[in-house]
Formats: C-alpha cells, structure tokens, sequence
C-alpha cells in the first residue's frame, strides 16, 4: 500500500512542471512570438508562414482571398506593427497538451499614439513538427477592472488564473479547407441579442454569433446564380424568447459610390417567434453582378 502512494505521489509530481520547465518555456515561447513580429515587421512572408500556427495561416489566407486580396502579401498590410513585449511581465503561464498561453502585464503598446496604460496580453500558441508556432493575441483593457489592475500591478496573478480564456484548452483546431478566391465579396451580418446564431453559406463559410451585432466576411465570397444560406438559432441562458432579430448577406461592390446591396434577409420583430432552423437562398444574376465589379 505504501509502495502505491508512493509510486502514485512520483508520478504526480513528474506530471507538474517545475519552475524552471515553465520558465524556459515562457522564455520560448517570448521568443517564439518576437520573431514572429519580427516577420511581419520585416515583411518576411517565408518567416511568417513558418511561425504562424497552421489552422491559424490558413484562416487569414482563407479570408484575404475572400476579401479579394493578396495573400500573403495583405498580411502585412497593417495600421501599426504588433505590440512590442518590451517592458512586460510574464504571470501567468498555461500549457495543455500541444497548447499553450501565455499572459503578460504591463504598458502595452500598439503604437498608435498616446501614452500605454497597463493592461493585459494573452499570447497563445500550439506546438506543431516538434516547435511552438504563435496562434493569436487577446488584449484585455483594464479601465474598467481597477482592482483587477491594481491587483496585478501588486504581482497577484489571480484574474490570470480565474480567466477560463487564459487557460489552454488542449485541442488545436482543425486547419480548415482552402477555399477558392471569391468573385463576388459578400458580409454576413447577424443581430441576435440573447440567441446563438450559427450560419452557413454554400455550404462553405460557417460563421457562429452569440448574443451579437456582428458582420463577418463570406469565406468563398458569393457566386454567380444560386447561393444557399442555411441557419440554426437558439436562446441562451437569460434570454427571453422574445427578442428580435436579423440575418442579412450584404454583396459588396468594388464599384466606387455603389452602395452593399442586401442579397439575402431574415427578420424577427419582438415577441416574434423564431424557427431553431431555416434554410434560403439568393439569386446572383448578371445585372446584379454587374453592379458589383468594375
């Protein structure tokens, strides 16, 4: 019996990373993200695609294309470089499986002016052919949270560790299908305060909207003649039934003064009831089309 919560204890304490595991690890992954900046900064597309996590490069290749940009030349194509962690304290650290986060504090600065106030970074990775690849950033600003503020400034990691989203999940997403550069460019567009929406058009561009007032670009694009949407709504926790809502597809015209034209809408009034499912579709005709392309 002894011998068993011994082996047991062994094996729980091999489990748990020591201090200095997750040290090295929050340095290499510090790492793995300032030479992924360094990439974008640089323009270096090569660079760039290898330290950018696999799901997360084909889904900005899936959308620039949609957008009718070039990929991956567009990347690039940024307001301000991404934050610098210069001056930046690391908190907080997460590791699951292939997954990992990292949370940082301090003056982030976005490079857009003004002087930075000390917020909250959270960087995700995903380990992929042996090596961390960079996935996303989340920006958290504190202006409403004071105590969580001060409380961090005083080196409390806490909200780091209540936060469900500063803790990896395990699970890499799968990489999605490449999809053909669009003809058309289309925006779904979803009101649904206190409902889920989960849309779909062609079949092709899946979108999901939680309690939202969202527009999201149409993966794939529209096509010429016959385009299908389907979707499937349901309440959530607090909702009262009753609330209104809208579905809209917008074709957006690359001629200059063309208005986006609404392909494609469904809308509930309050106190309306809501089907949990629907399917539609929208006509894409030559006149139509062109007032869409120059």
């Amino acid at each position: 019996m002894t011998t068993r919560i011994l082996s047991a204890a062994l094996f729980l304490a091999a489990s748990i990373p020591s201090l200095a595991d997750q040290a090295a690890l929050g340095q290499q992954l510090t790492k793995t993200y300032q030479a992924w900046r360094e990439a974008v900064i640089k323009r270096d597309a090569r660079q760039w695609q290898a330290l950018t996590a696999d799901y997360r490069r084909r889904e900005v290749q899936n959308r620039l294309v949609s957008e009718k940009r070039p990929f991956p030349a567009a990347v690039f194509e940024l307001p301000a470089p991404p934050p610098s962690l210069q001056g930046l304290r690391i908190m907080h650290l997460s590791q699951k499986g292939p997954t990992a986060k990292v949370g940082y504090f301090g003056a982030v600065n976005f490079g857009v002016g003004g002087a930075p106030t000390e917020n909250v970074l959270v960087l995700s990775f995903v380990s992929e052919r042996g090596r961390w690849t960079y996935d996303r950033a989340d920006f958290v600003n504190l202006a409403a949270l004071p105590e969580v503020r001060k409380e961090l400034a005083a080196g409390n990691p806490r909200y780091f560790k209540e936060t469900p989203e500063c803790q990896a999940t395990g699970q890499i997403p799968p990489t999605p299908a490449l999809v053909p550069p669009a003809k058309y460019i289309a925006k779904a567009y979803v009101f649904c305060p206190g409902r889920e929406v989960q849309l779909q058009i062609n079949r092709v561009s899946r979108h999901r909207f939680a309690n939202a007032k969202e527009a999201e670009i149409v993966l794939g694009g529209a096509k010429d003649g016959r385009n299908e949407v389907t979707f499937t709504a349901k309440p959530l926790e607090g909702s009262t039934g009753k609330e209104a809502m809208a579905i809209r597809v917008y074709l957006m015209s690359e001629i200059e003064g063309v208005k986006p034209i609404i392909a494609y809408e469904y809308l509930i009034k309050e106190g309306q009831p809501v089907k949990g499912f629907e399917s539609g579709q929208f006509n894409l005709d030559p006149a139509t089309a062109a007032k869409l392309v120059p």
